[in-house]
């Protein structure tokens, strides 16, 4: 069989087990939001303003790696359900600051458990977890850079 058969195989594909993984951890999340009340894109917004209460807009997109279009809704269900408010910087007019709600800051408590009972669900030992944390986190640096200069060249094995 041609090595061109193996690359074109889909569990051969890293895109393919990055998205199938992300599925399936954010199908561990779910259970676990809703008993908060929350979905797991609202939960990614409340991590980020626990960690630091009235950010931009602009720089909680840039946390989530989410754009303006993609954020901006999401920010709206959660202000009209309570969990934060948007205001008008004082220092810039056209720039939007959000901040947490006594609701959303008393959820933190609660969310506190979330963590530790996906952790125990995954199976993954504390080494395990940080060995693949830290692999992921390295490989979306990589795919994060400029890729305009990369030369690839073929795999000398073939």
């Amino acid at each position: 069989m041609d090595n061109n058969d193996e690359y074109l195989k889909l569990d051969n594909q890293l895109c393919f087990v990055l998205y199938a993984g992300s599925r399936a951890i954010t199908r561990l999340y779910t259970p676990l939001l809703k008993k908060l009340g929350i979905t797991y894109p609202q939960y990614l917004v409340l991590l980020v303003l626990w960690e630091e209460d009235g950010l931009g807009v602009s720089a909680i997109g840039s946390r989530l790696r989410l754009d303006t279009g993609t954020l901006t809704p999401l920010l709206k269900r959660m202000e009209s359900q309570g969990l934060l408010s948007r205001r008008r910087t004082v220092s810039d007019e056209r720039k939007v600051a959000v901040y947490l709600t006594a609701r959303g800051k008393k959820l933190k408590e609660k969310a506190a458990a979330v963590p530790r009972e996906l952790f125990c669900r995954t199976g993954l030992t504390a080494e395990e977890f940080l060995h693949l944390k830290e692999s992921i986190t390295v490989l979306i640096g990589r795919m994060e850079r400029d890729q305009s200069d990369v030369e690839c060249k073929e795999d000398s094995s073939s």
